[in-house]
């Protein structure tokens, strides 16, 4: 039986896998009009999986390419020479492997010039794929490296004007004829020292992530080999919470499939998505390692953040800052349709706040008043006091004052959000529940979303912008909350102006109740008189 894979490049053979028809297509007319492209995802989204599989289908449909498929991680922290010694035999057994495969073998002169090749220099890296080709002809060469960030550094410059050269020359047959430089955003980005790209006549191709019918394509293969159905809100959830992202598609699959024991004979529910998101948050792998590792990189990564993640005005996304460009290659941000920054994902979304979050406060022992514990927000039915559970919470801010600053390792104009986070974390693990990030544009708005019990409690936070900003949102939460069938919602904001404002307003909006909380947490700091 097939798995779910997470672990590199993906089979259909061993694995479920999404066709990427479409992706595939426009892939290969590149290819065809000899185009030399830079193929961009961040890590474990499928990079090799895509770009061997649309090899697959080029070469199925004409055998007139010759796919050479390079892979450039083993030269990391090696010298340019080790490169160009390397590079004539990785060519050789990637030769040897496709004659294998088409059920032939490499003429002999074929070998004994690959053996007998010597590279130095772009020159003679140049003149090797011009004396290529004779071999070749009239087969088109398709020259795919993947982790070309794995090439020395001092090599990259000349490596790609050789290629440049080859391109712009025309000369008959072209070889390669086309190229794929797989694992950067934009050649622009590695370190050169050049003025301009030698590599100035690249065609970038993103490959995106999965869309919601991809994920049901996925997810259908499991249900057709094995008969157990996913319900629809499961297949939807899942993919709002990824967005997507095909490591974390790939690893929810694999846990409600294979670790929960949910026995076959069973419809995959909400509530085991519940079980299997608690975990996806709470678990270590590779692909949350590299997230908070790269965030961890430079602490000005929180400001940017937390400014997506607070601001509904937003933050425009700057291709010439560095920053940006730095999370966006990490696959942590996008560019929204708007030009403005967004977190790609609520299950990163809540790993960053997670990440950034002080371990302890120092407030803890003060969220709740005396001879009160959370489970007393709890009804005897099993609903959440919600209303009175914020209340103490506004009233936990007061009782803190000046002391909301002295909270470590947190910008002050954030403080509000990481305590209610952390206020609202730990009472959901009292109670047994579970605590969602609801992200429906990627920035602006914090929604934590509360189940339990199959009941959902949504709590949308953001900073003060303004009456009317203050306004427009309730309107969006009435509008979000009507989307999700719930009747009842709660909107606090942060007000961080010099004179804050403290309200409390409990209102109808567009037919359902929002219950509406400006909070503020700027307070002064008392003199340190004697």
């Amino acid at each position: 039986m097939r798995k779910f894979g997470t672990q590199g490049p993906v089979n259909a053979d061993d694995n479920y896998v999404v066709s990427r028809s479409q992706e595939i297509a426009n892939f290969i007319a590149r290819v065809k009009d000899g185009k030399y492209i830079v193929i961009f995802a961040p890590r474990q989204t499928g990079k090799t999986t895509f770009f061997q599989h649309a090899l697959n289908v080029l070469t199925a449909q004409e055998e007139t390419y010759f796919p050479i498929e390079l892979n450039a991680e083993t030269y990391t922290g090696l010298t340019s020479s080790d490169f160009y010694n390397g590079f004539p035999e990785d060519v050789q057994e990637t030769i040897e492997s496709v004659f294998q495969r088409r059920g032939s073998v490499p003429p002999s002169a074929l070998i004994q010039f690959l053996e007998n090749a010597t590279l130095t220099n772009a020159v003679s890296t140049r003149r090797f794929f011009r004396h290529l080709a004779k071999f070749l002809e009239p087969q088109r060469v398709v020259l795919i490296i993947d982790e070309f960030d794995g090439i020395p550094e001092e090599t990259v410059n000349g490596f790609l004007h050789a290629l440049r050269h080859i391109y712009i020359t025309r000369s008959v047959p072209r070889c390669p004829y086309s190229v794929g430089i797989v694992g950067v955003k934009n050649i622009r980005q590695l370190n050169y020292d050049a003025s301009i790209s030698p590599f100035n006549i690249q065609d970038e191709f993103v490959l995106p992530n999965f869309t919601l019918e991809q994920v049901h394509e996925l997810l259908e293969q499991y249900t057709d080999e094995v008969g157990q159905a996913f319900a629809p809100d499961v297949i939807k959830t899942l993919h709002k919470q990824t967005a997507g992202h095909p490591f974390l598609v790939n690893r929810a699959a694999q846990i409600l499939t294979e670790e929960l024991d949910i026995p076959k004979t069973e419809t995959i529910t909400i509530a085991h998505f519940a079980r299997t998101h608690r975990q996806l948050l709470r678990e270590g792998n590779t692909n949350i390692d590299h997230l908070t590792t790269n965030i961890r990189k430079d602490r000005r990564f929180e400001s940017i953040l937390m400014r997506i993640a607070s601001y509904e005005k937003g933050l425009a996304f700057n291709p010439d800052d560095v920053l940006m460009n730095e999370l966006l290659t990490y696959g942590v941000i996008t560019q929204g349709e708007d030009g403005l920054c967004e977190i790609v994902n609520p299950i990163y979304q809540h790993r960053i706040l997670q990440t950034f979050k002080p371990t302890l406060n120092g407030l803890e022992l003060e969220y709740l008043p005396e001879n009160i514990d959370f489970l007393d927000y709890l009804a005897p039915e099993g609903e959440l006091k919600m209303e009175l559970l914020l209340d103490n919470f506004r009233d936990f801010i007061a009782r803190a004052g000046f002391r909301i600053l002295q909270v470590p390792d947190t910008p002050q104009e954030y403080v509000g959000q990481h305590l209610l986070y952390a206020y609202l974390d730990q009472f959901v693990r009292v109670v047994q529940g579970e605590m969602f990030l609801e992200v429906r544009t990627g920035r602006g708005r914090i929604d934590l979303l509360i189940l339990l019990a199959s009941r959902k409690y949504i709590v949308e936070t953001k900073v003060w912008e303004g009456e009317r900003s203050y306004q427009a949102g309730k309107r969006q939460l009435a509008a979000y909350l009507k989307l999700e069938g719930t009747e009842e919602g709660y909107y606090v904001v942060f007000d961080h102006r010099q004179q804050p404002e403290l309200r409390i307003e409990t209102e109808m909006v567009d037919a359902v109740k929002i219950r509406s909380y400006v909070i503020p947490v700027i307070q002064v700091t008392p003199s340190a008189t004697p």
